[in-house]
């Protein structure tokens, strides 16, 4: 069974790219620090995942397939294998998700709460009143409560979704990089950073629009979609992706996310949804 593995933000950062192709240095947007080379043109390399690689040959001949970023097998890099993979040149990453940690987590962390240093360190650094005074005084807070602590944060909590970042190509030679979204929460600053990385262009945002539509019509039909969660689900089960999340049911509310990115998109174009 494949475990944690990245196919929403592969799914949604798709439309988002720019036509051009320009010699840019390499820059990690999102993702684990530290997974990540350059490749050769146009391609990166991903410290490699045996669970990720099967979800990559698994897409192979569904309708998602060509939403996510093209494969091309795995390479050795200084002796480590990567998955080898397309880049994205000018992208603005988005996780149309309501919940973005495992149910499993929840448990693991009742049954065999493990207090960590370095979340609780990253939660001072957004907001030093946002520990408890316990957290305060063990220094730790388990990944659970960081997770959803930082939802609350963000547009996950009010629109199902939320960027990660922005890279756009610029006359400098090394582009722009943008990541400080974390309290990007209301729908009016949500939608300021689209338009300010569509440059106001009615024209790109309307194929970004529609791109999106395709990719809604795609998961509806995807087999492989309705058997996943951010995992694959047990054998038989399968998942609505649009009803509330309840602790149990294991959905996720992408589709509802998904349905909002929309609606923000189509608010900066003359066509709504």
């Amino acid at each position: 069974q494949s475990k944690s593995w990245w196919k929403i933000k592969a799914i949604v950062n798709w439309p988002f790219v720019s036509p051009q192709r320009r010699n840019l240095s390499w820059v990690q947007l999102a993702g684990h620090k530290g997974n990540f080379k350059a490749g050769e043109e146009g391609t990166i390399l991903k410290k490699f995942s045996e669970n990720e690689k099967l979800c990559f040959e698994r897409l192979q001949g569904d309708v998602l397939q060509d939403f996510v970023p093209g494969y091309h097998g795995v390479v050795e890099r200084d002796g480590d294998p990567f998955l080898h993979m397309t880049d994205l040149l000018c992208v603005s990453p988005c996780c149309p998700l309501l919940r973005t940690y495992l149910e499993e987590e929840l448990v693991r962390a009742r049954e065999r709460p493990k207090l960590r240093r370095d979340l609780f360190d990253k939660m001072l650094e957004v907001d030093s009143e946002a520990p408890s005074p316990q957290e305060h005084l063990q220094r730790a807070v388990t990944k659970p409560r960081y997770m959803q602590w930082r939802e609350t944060l963000s547009s996950t909590h009010t629109l199902g979704f939320r960027i990660e970042g922005i890279k756009a190509s610029t006359r400098k030679a090394d582009g722009t990089c943008h990541t400080d979204f974390k309290k990007t929460r209301s729908k009016e600053d949500v939608t300021q950073v689209f338009r300010d990385f569509a440059t106001n262009n009615t024209n790109i945002l309307i194929s970004y629009l529609r791109k999106l539509e395709e990719i809604q019509q795609a998961l509806k039909s995807s087999e492989f979609f309705k058997r996943h969660e951010t995992t694959a689900l047990p054998e038989g089960q399968t998942l609505d992706h649009c009803i509330p999340w309840q602790e149990g049911n294991r959905e996720d509310g992408y589709m509802w996310g998904l349905d909002n990115l929309m609606r923000t998109l189509g608010s900066l174009t003359n066509k709504g949804t």
